[in-house]
């Protein structure tokens, strides 16, 4: 389970046998969501507060590039 960015205690990764689309996994104490990387929607959350969620949104949006660099690399794609 690479883990590609740790920041405000927010933990950015995937999972080694993903599938489409192209999403990021996050994870902050005992909460946890996930984002598409193309269109930053939230496609599944649990316990983050909406503060938390546009925060963790506003990063993945600043770090997309690099998250579907890394998917892309892992994914031989």
């Amino acid at each position: 389970m690479p883990t590609l960015l740790r920041v405000d205690g927010y933990r950015f990764f995937f999972f080694s046998d993903e599938h489409l689309p192209k999403h990021i996994h996050i994870e902050k104490s005992d909460k946890y969501m996930r984002i598409e990387l193309e269109t930053l929607k939230v496609t599944d959350n649990y316990k983050m507060t909406s503060k938390e969620i546009r925060e963790a949104i506003q990063i993945v949006e600043k770090h997309k590039q690099d998250f579907m660099e890394a998917w892309n690399e892992y994914f031989n794609q």
